[in-house]
């Protein structure tokens, strides 16, 4: 999309995305949780310096540049890479309304945020289709990630929605859910 996009926005928008694809796969690079957990308090302690001094990461420079320049809200950063915790660990999803929540504070705000880029003015009337469509686009992410995340055995599908359809999340991680779990995919 960045590619698109009007020629002044791009680098603010590459560096959204490549922020994004840093948290996104901080579980594919670490073995145990609190590594994870590191890496996504040195992103928060980046996002809420002060000052303009650089740390060496480019990401993390072209972002608090971005973040700057843009008036974008460090607290909506926080709540990301706080959803994002979620991934370092194997507790399945609870319910739909967590899974919308998660879905609202990684994809949702990615999509706002890039809104917010191109058009500040017109962004606060894109809202809620921001949250729409980030729903839409991270539940279509986990599906299609669907058999890696059983691997590890992670469930993102909810509890309330597996337990309508017949089978828990450990059953839909094992593979054992049958019928059910293709229900309530």
């Amino acid at each position: 999309p960045a590619l698109y996009a009007p020629a002044d926005k791009r680098g603010a928008l590459l560096a959204l995305y490549a922020f994004n694809a840093e948290i996104a796969g901080v579980r594919d690079r670490i073995h145990e949780p609190l590594p994870g957990e590191v890496r996504l308090q040195w992103w928060r302690d980046v996002i809420s310096a002060d000052g303009d001094a650089g740390t060496g990461h480019p990401t993390a420079d072209a972002l608090r540049g971005t973040i700057a320049a843009n008036k974008l809200p460090k607290s909506a950063f926080e709540n990301m890479l706080e959803a994002r915790i979620f991934d370092l660990y194997d507790d399945p999803m609870p319910s739909r309304t967590d899974l919308e929540g998660y879905c609202g504070e990684t994809a949702a705000a990615l999509i706002q945020f890039a809104a917010m880029v191109l058009d500040p003015e017109a962004a606060p009337g894109f809202a809620e289709l921001a949250g729409r469509a980030g729903c839409a686009q991270a539940i279509t992410g986990l599906l299609l990630l669907l058999p890696l995340h059983r691997r590890r055995g992670q469930c993102f599908v909810p509890s309330d929605i597996l337990a309508a359809a017949g089978t828990t999340p450990e059953e839909f991680v094992k593979g054992e859910g049958g019928a059910a779990a293709e229900r309530a995919v």
